[in-house]
């Protein structure tokens, strides 16, 4: 039982270094090559990550600056409202039976 969390503790410690990895403002994206529609996605899954991550290190933010604009905006909340929101939209109230 006890190597059954050791397991995953360490496949939730790869996962996170391995999400941490293409985080928003970490140089991968420049004037010449922006961040664009697919880039605001996976920034908007990451965005709590990239919170945590921007305590530490100040050059890191939850949002690419550098980015295509608009593309890059729709990507980034349909994956923010997704990604949280749709949570609340599944919940039942306690209580409430069919």
């Amino acid at each position: 039982m006890k190597a059954k969390y050791v397991l995953l503790t360490g496949m939730l410690f790869v996962t996170v270094l391995a999400l941490s990895g293409c985080v928003p403002g970490d140089g991968t994206n420049n004037v010449a090559h922006p961040a664009g529609f697919f880039w605001g996605i996976w920034h908007g899954w990451i965005a709590p990550i990239s919170l945590i991550i921007g305590i530490f290190k100040p050059n890191i933010r939850v949002y690419e600056a550098l980015n295509t604009g608009w593309w890059y905006d729709t990507g980034f909340y349909i994956a923010v409202i997704c990604g949280f929101g749709g949570i609340s939209f599944r919940r039942r109230k306690k209580g409430k039976r069919d």
